[in-house]
């Protein structure tokens, strides 16, 4: 049987539990198309999910791009989405 490390375990268990509330956070912001919120969660939960990749490739750095790349990916996809459905608000109701 392996090694356990018990704080790496402690850190497994805890950044699990944050990623999947965070997972939630970032469903409700992308199902009520609040662009900014969606965008920031989904950068949020790529670094609490990269917790295991540093594991792997001991080199935090990538993290830091793919969490960029991440909030980009969200904030753009909700802008499309956002102009899909048309314009929302005031100006969107016809005479």
């Amino acid at each position: 049987m392996a090694h356990l490390e018990p704080w790496l375990a402690v850190g497994v268990l805890l950044s699990t539990a944050a990623t999947d509330a965070v997972y939630v956070m970032f469903n409700a912001a992308v199902s009520s198309q609040r662009r900014l919120p969606a965008a920031t969660w989904s950068s949020v939960w790529y670094l609490l999910s990269a917790f295991a990749v540093i594991s792997y490739t001991k080199n935090w750095v990538y993290v830091c791009f793919a969490a960029v790349g991440s909030w980009i990916g969200a904030y753009v996809s909700m802008t499309v989405l956002r102009r899909a459905k048309g314009p929302r608000g005031p100006e969107a109701v016809s005479s």
